[in-house]
């Protein structure tokens, strides 16, 4: 499990003076409303879904226009605390709270900032900070960006006020990137896995000659280029390493005859290598009947007795027909 230094922590609360350097554009505390979610599939009690078991989820709404656009979350080591990306080009955080049983109920402490390039400057250009994963190594953030393609470095300690401190070689060739279905996902592998702790990104839709997926492993020995089936119409949205090394891959489609879907695939974490093409079992599936929308971020996190879940969250696009999610399973396959 990832989990979030003490520095960004702080980041999480609205007592944080969170201030970009560029003129004009500050730190926002919003009040967020969250309706509960009881059930995943509409109109059903039933709450295990082969190998997930629902725990609850949250409906977000705001007065504030900010709110929307989630493409990334990465929960704490407490499960609370938050720190996520938005693809307008805002980081976003807060404290998410939760029952005694564990079940999310609401959030609070929830601020928006503008995410910043090297200069220091923020922009309302998407191409520019279209912001669509990230993920805590140490004392740093990973975002990965498409359209301008990049994964770029922030100080893990106050990101939300940060210039980049660096950005990572994506070794795929960026002429095989595709506009805006560029590097959707950045996830971190276990150190106690095969790839001992590698950095590693998946392509939304970038497609080679034989219609898979471009991806890659960005540090360490195993470093490389590697693909990933695509099973069209689906395109990958986000990801996360189960603590054994597996890799969980959050995935999407749409289209105007058949609504919105989406699905998790499980990927043996011990295939990912270069040159190899790596596919996987599905083991969630979820349409229009189930509490779904536009899934573009997930999350693999560990409690204290070694339980692991998965937390999704949505894109609205800002659209009065889509809805801000968070939903939240037990995995109980290990």
């Amino acid at each position: 499990m990832l989990a979030l230094t003490g520095g960004l922590a702080l980041l999480a609360c609205s007592t944080l003076p969170i201030q970009a350097t560029s003129p004009g554009v500050e730190q926002d505390a919003i009040t967020v409303n969250a309706r509960t979610i009881e059930n995943f599939e509409v109109g059903s009690q039933q709450t295990r879904f082969g190998d997930f078991e629902f725990v609850g989820g949250l409906e977000l709404s705001s007065s504030n226009a900010l709110l929307g656009a989630m493409s990334g979350i990465r929960l704490a080591a407490d499960r609370q605390r938050f720190l996520g990306v938005m693809d307008t080009g805002y980081w976003y955080a807060g404290r998410l709270m939760r029952d005694d049983a564990g079940r999310p109920i609401g959030m609070e402490d929830f601020v928006v900032s503008p995410i910043l390039d090297a200069a220091g400057e923020a922009s309302d250009e998407k191409w520019l900070f279209d912001a669509e994963g990230l993920v805590v190594r140490g004392d740093d953030v990973l975002v990965s960006f498409e359209r301008n393609h990049r994964i770029d470095i922030y100080p893990a300690e106050r990101p939300g006020r940060s210039t980049p401190k660096g950005t990572l070689p994506i070794l795929i060739p960026r002429h095989e990137f595709r506009g805006n279905r560029g590097l959707e996902m950045v996830a971190v592998a276990p150190e106690t896995s095969q790839l001992a702790g590698a950095v590693v990104t998946i392509s939304e839709r970038s497609l080679n000659d034989n219609g898979d997926l471009f991806a890659a492993i960005l540090t360490g020995p195993s470093k490389g280029v590697f693909f990933v089936k695509r099973d069209p119409p689906f395109d990958v949205t986000d990801g996360d390493f189960l603590p054994n090394g597996d890799l969980l891959l959050l995935e999407r489609r749409f289209s105007i005859a058949r609504g919105v879907g989406m699905r998790i695939r499980r990927i043996d974490g011990s295939r990912l290598g270069p040159g190899n093409l790596v596919d996987g079992e599905v083991v969630l599936e979820a349409d229009y009947g189930y509490q779904i929308d536009n899934m573009e971020g997930l999350d693999v996190t560990t409690d204290d007795e070694g339980q692991v879940f998965v937390t999704l969250v949505s894109d609205d696009n800002h659209s009065i027909l889509q809805r801000n999610l968070l939903l939240e399973f037990r995995y109980i396959a290990d």
